[in-house]
C-alpha cells in the first residue's frame, strides 16, 4: 500500500510539472503572437494613413503590455546625388521592433523589417 502511494505520488508530482510548463510556454506563445501582430499592422498602415516620411514612431498597445517602435529611411539607392532624380519615387525601409515583460518578468523582443516604394521626399 505504502509503495503504491510512493508512486501515485510521484505520477501526480510529474504531471503537475509538465502541465505548469505546459500553461506557461502558452502563455509565452500567445504573448508572441500578440506582438507579431501589433509588429504586422504596424508595417501595414506605415504609409497608408499619410504619405510615408523618415522618422521614428512609438506606442503602446490598448492594455499597456506592449511597446512598439516604427523606423522609417530611405534605402540607398547607389545613384549620384548630384544627378538629377530620375524618378519620383525611393524606396524605405520600415522597421517595427515591438517589446514586453513576458511572465517570467524577462524582457522580451521581436523586430520585423520591410522595403516599400513611396513618393521621393
Amino acid at each position: 500500500m505504502l509503495v503504491a502511494f510512493v508512486l501515485l505520488a510521484l505520477v501526480l508530482g510529474t504531471t503537475f510539472e509538465i502541465f505548469s510548463t505546459g500553461l506557461a510556454r502558452a502563455s509565452e506563445l500567445e504573448d508572441h503572437s500578440r506582438a507579431l501582430v501589433i509588429a504586422q499592422s504596424r508595417l501595414a498602415v506605415t504609409g497608408v494613413e499619410e504619405a510615408i516620411k523618415e522618422g521614428d514612431t512609438q506606442g503602446d498597445s490598448e492594455d499597456r503590455r506592449f511597446h512598439w517602435t516604427a523606423s522609417v529611411r530611405k534605402v540607398d539607392d547607389g545613384s549620384d546625388p548630384a544627378a538629377p532624380m530620375p524618378s519620383v519615387y525611393a524606396m524605405y525601409r520600415i522597421d517595427v521592433r515591438v517589446a514586453w515583460t513576458g511572465g517570467d518578468t524577462r524582457e522580451r523582443s521581436l523586430a520585423l523589417a520591410t522595403v516599400t516604394l513611396g513618393q521621393r521626399q
